[in-house]
């Protein structure tokens, strides 16, 4: 059996730019203070903050005996402190700092727990039990769900450098820790003056390469990391979905050919954000159960996104967010359930004015970029190609619009080889590990409950038809992609009319799978829109 290995990240000054004695200096200046008072005062060895980072006192009992320290060293240097010093502001710029965490050490430990290695943060935190917020908690819950362990010097009762705190880090990791030095221990040690220097000599030590750019991707959250649901809706019918985070609810509605592991990228990041993410096996995709028989009915909007399942998980009202046909679900849903829905987001899909005369999929189906949906009609047709080879199958989908012949043909017997024919040096958006993961879904579901959704549009439209309708009034989020060859961002143009409270977000080099494209870019739009509507946390009774 291969031998462990392990890599302990220093909270201070790596995973977090800020090492205590700057954010001590900063205050230093602020208050007229001279240099190096602050830090002489809270290094001593038997003095409140080494005693509360031990675990030896809480930070309320650590706070007015470091105050007395203060005095008392400002008196043997001759110093007067200002009016306005106390400590309470030392420890608001050390939370401060404490939150800055640096995303791409996040990722560093993404990818060397992906390879096997473990991974550790060692940090000089005290026991916050003031009434502080939950920052303490977000910090803590971040650094749980990217790294093996966090090992606080409070709860070991060793700081860094102790070697006991590597010891003890190193026996929880399972890794059998040697009183010797750590040369003889196999071990290396990086200072870090220059992260990015650092992280090289990491990938180097550790044969793990890490991209450094700031472009890199978001961080991602694997199957076996999230939180997995079940929900009976009635006899027959399941819905499946992954779960993260807390705060106001988030539904995420995927669309054709994906997977609630479409939002990878998104999951962990509105999660960190403050949201409570629940994102969706849609109906008859993966482990969420089609209607019997493989028939169309009920597909209608009212069951495509059962209410019943936000019933069942407590959930009044909810943001929807979709892409593909999921925005066109999310849509119908605030225009028709209006008084469950907080909010509505849609990446591509437009809201297109309602006809009573003919279906909006009768209008699509004339425009060449949307003549796939009459090869889609009849069943087993385009199941049997799709099913043919997976492999091939999603590395055609979810692959960049640049590498695609999207020359139109009126000949569907094809769908694959005419309609997505494939030049040889595509560029697939999915990592060995995303093809493994969708290959399974669709091999255990197949492709006859996704395609039924496009089957069942002249029941959606005349169900629709039967229900009043109106202008969604909720807050709403509109985002386009430049390169979209469907979903063209001019489709949007006058949805203002029908959506006066809509905002717009713009990607100029996504393609149609814009969150899997462009999952920075998406975040940074989703999570700046969730932030302004749904304002700053609600007070704690």
């Amino acid at each position: 059996m291969a031998a462990k290995k392990a890599v302990l990240f220093n909270f201070w000054g790596v995973v977090v730019p800020s090492r205590p004695a700057g954010v001590f200096h900063k205050l230093e200046e602020l208050h007229n203070l001279p240099r190096g008072f602050l830090s002489s005062v809270a290094s001593q060895s038997e003095g409140a903050l080494i005693q509360a980072e031990r675990g030896q006192v809480t930070l309320n009992q650590m706070i007015p005996t470091f105050k007395a320290e203060c005095a008392k060293q400002a008196e043997v240097r001759g110093v007067e402190p200002p009016s306005d010093w106390c400590v309470g502001r030392l420890l608001e710029e050390v939370r401060t700092a404490t939150m800055d965490v640096r995303d791409i050490v996040l990722k560093t430990s993404a990818s060397l727990r992906y390879h096997g290695v473990l991974t550790a943060v060692l940090a000089n935190h005290w026991l916050d039990d003031s009434a502080s917020g939950d920052r303490p908690a977000r910090l803590l819950c971040l650094l749980g769900s990217n790294f093996d362990l966090v090992l606080q010097s409070c709860r070991s009762g060793h700081r860094v450098p102790e070697v006991a705190m590597f010891n003890s880090a190193l026996d929880q990791l399972g890794i059998p820790s040697q009183q010797v030095g750590a040369e003889k221990a196999g071990m290396e040690a990086v200072l870090v003056e220059n992260l990015e220097v650092a992280l090289r000599k990491l990938a180097h030590f550790t044969g793990v390469q890490v991209q450094l750019n700031t472009e890199s991707r978001p961080i991602t959250c694997c199957p076996d990391q999230v939180s997995h649901g079940y929900v009976t809706l009635r006899p027959g019918v399941r819905t499946h979905y992954v779960e993260m985070g807390s705060g106001p609810p988030v539904l995420l509605c995927h669309g054709f050919p994906e997977s609630w592991y479409s939002w990878r990228y998104q999951i962990p990041a509105l999660a960190a954000a403050g949201f409570r993410v629940l994102a969706l096996d849609m109906k008859g995709y993966g482990e969420s159960t089609a209607p019997p028989g493989g028939h169309t009915h009920k597909y209608n909007p009212e069951t495509q996104c059962d209410l019943s399942f936000w019933s069942s998980k407590s959930i009044p009202q909810v943001t929807l967010v979709g892409h593909d046909w999921g925005g066109a679900l999310v849509w119908t849903m605030a225009r028709y359930f209006p008084e469950r829905i907080r909010a509505v987001a849609s990446l591509n899909t437009p809201l297109f004015p309602p006809d009573p005369s003919k279906p909006a999929s009768e209008k699509l189906k004339a425009l060449p970029a949307f003549d796939y949906q009459i090869y889609f009609q009849k069943p087993g047709v385009a199941e049997a190609e799709l099913e043919n080879d997976l492999e091939r199958t999603f590395n055609i989908f979810f692959s960049s619009e640049s590498g695609q012949d999207r020359t139109i043909s009126s000949d569907h017997t094809c769908f694959l080889r005419v309609r997505l024919k494939v030049n040889d040096g595509f560029l697939s958006m999915l990592t060995e590990a995303d093809l493994r993961y969708y290959v399974g879904r669709f091999r255990g579901s197949g492709f006859r409950g996704p395609l039924n959704w496009y089957r069942n549009n002249q029941a959606n439209w005349k169900w629709m038809c039967s229900q009043p309708t109106g202008k969604v009034a909720v807050p709403a989020l509109m985002v386009t992609a430049g390169k979209d060859p469907v979903l063209l961002p001019a489709m949007s143009d006058g949805m203002e009319d029908l959506v006066p409270n809509l905002s717009r977000g713009y990607i100029e080099d996504s393609g149609h799978w814009t969150q899997m494209d462009k999952p920075a870019e998406t975040n940074n739009i989703l999570i700046s829109w969730l932030r302004e509507t749904h304002g700053p946390p609600a007070p704690k009774l």
